[in-house]
């Protein structure tokens, strides 16, 4: 949960909202076929449970000045991969920001896989 204040209080953004924001953001860019898990813990979780991980492929770290978001993905082979990475941020970053008013500071894309679809 990230909280900011605000001369008329506080404002508490949950991280499934920021995890909705940004999956929404992100499954519209052209070339991005799908999110992969950001670490082996969310893997295993898959593969013994037989259903996808809420947190698949964000992680959002960070204070109310400064959000870092870090996204695994996974691309369409054929596109640029730096066309996609740019459109990605510039998207999430829009998004975030316009919905919540929290600024964001970094986002890091890291490209997991490649598919044919």
């Amino acid at each position: 949960m990230v909280k900011k204040q605000t001369t008329m209080g506080s404002v508490l953004v949950t991280e499934n909202f920021f995890l909705d924001l940004v999956s929404d953001a992100i499954q519209d860019c052209y070339g991005v076929v799908g999110m992969s898990h950001t670490d082996t813990l969310q893997n295993l979780k898959t593969l013994l449970f037989k259903k996808e991980v809420a947190k698949k492929g964000v992680r959002i770290t960070g204070t109310e000045d400064h959000l870092i978001i870090d996204l695994h993905i996974e691309v369409l082979h054929g596109v640029p991969i730096a066309a996609i990475v740019k459109s990605i941020v510039h998207r999430v970053k829009y998004s975030v920001e316009e919905a919540t008013g929290f600024h964001v500071s970094k986002i890091n894309v890291f490209v997991d896989g490649m598919r044919l679809e």
